[in-house]
């Protein structure tokens, strides 16, 4: 993999970006008044954003070690919230909790392993603990709900080291992309043809977000010197199908949110859900 931008130039460019964003939302939010029905709920996402940007941005300034400690503490606490939705045993929560730290592991001190052999252990890891368990009943499920999550959540994260400055590129462009997607559902998705649900998955997904987010992620991939057709075009499709996806795991878990400790979102799985998907399709196309 050859880098796609010069090392610490997206970083650079999109600290400023995110702080100007943070500080307009933030007076915006401060100035809503009490009739507003959403102010607590948009005040306590702006908190959490304004904690998680420097986080996020700050894990990349370290370097490759930084972005591998991002993507491992990511990924411990979104296995977690996962496997409690997907009702997994004991045994594969441990084979994703290990996942989560070994795959962006390896993506940083040994890129090069990450190939069919990896995926080849990641397969047996994943079915083992049904097959020595002998579960006849519910083995198959429970391999299958391992190997999704495998590559749902640490496969995916590893993109956080591997892709480098252009894992920042596209951290900021789906964070502005779910605002986006937000503010164009409100203005635009009550009536005419944008109103339309995506899916019945999540009735409250409609076309009109998908324009918003459009809107949104190729302004912060410009903002941020990044921009390109296809940068834009996995992003956008990692906002729309990350959401879904999730919707559909929590749908059959009878759950409406992946967590309860993160203000005004939920749980992480809720807050990182379309960078997930964002990342396994950038790597696809760049990696």
């Amino acid at each position: 993999m050859t880098a796609v931008f010069v090392a610490g130039e997206v970083a650079g460019r999109a600290v400023p970006v995110v702080a100007g964003v943070l500080g307009a939302g933030g007076v915006a939010v401060a100035a809503l008044p009490s009739r507003v029905r959403m102010r607590a709920e948009l005040r306590k996402r702006w908190r959490t954003w304004a904690l998680a940007a420097p986080l996020f941005l700050g894990a990349f300034f370290v370097g490759r070690a930084g972005a591998f400690a991002l993507a491992a503490g990511l990924g411990v606490v979104a296995v977690g919230e996962y496997a409690r939705m997907a009702a997994l045993p004991r045994g594969e929560r441990a084979v994703l909790g290990g996942a989560a730290v070994a795959v962006p592991g390896l993506a940083w001190a040994a890129p090069g392993a990450l190939d069919l052999r990896a995926a080849g252990a990641l397969l047996i890891a994943a079915a083992a603990v049904a097959l020595f368990s002998g579960d006849a009943s519910q083995g198959f499920t429970r391999a299958c709900r391992t190997v999704f999550g495998l590559l749902w959540i640490p496969i995916s994260l590893s993109g956080l080291v591997l892709l480098g400055e252009t894992a920042v590129a596209v951290g900021v462009a789906v964070a502005f992309g779910d605002v986006g997607a937000w503010c164009g559902g409100t203005a635009l998705g009550r009536k005419g043809p944008l109103s339309r649900a995506l899916s019945p998955l999540s009735p409250n997904k409609t076309w009109a977000g998908v324009a918003g987010a459009a809107a949104a992620t190729a302004a912060a991939l410009a903002a941020v010197g990044a921009f390109s057709l296809a940068l834009w075009g996995t992003v956008l499709v990692g906002c729309v199908l990350g959401d879904l996806l999730e919707s559909m795991v929590k749908r059959e878990a009878g759950v409406k949110d992946a967590g309860s400790w993160l203000p005004g979102f939920g749980g992480l799985l809720d807050r990182i859900d379309s960078l997930l998907v964002a990342l396994l399709l950038t790597m696809v196309v760049t990696w």
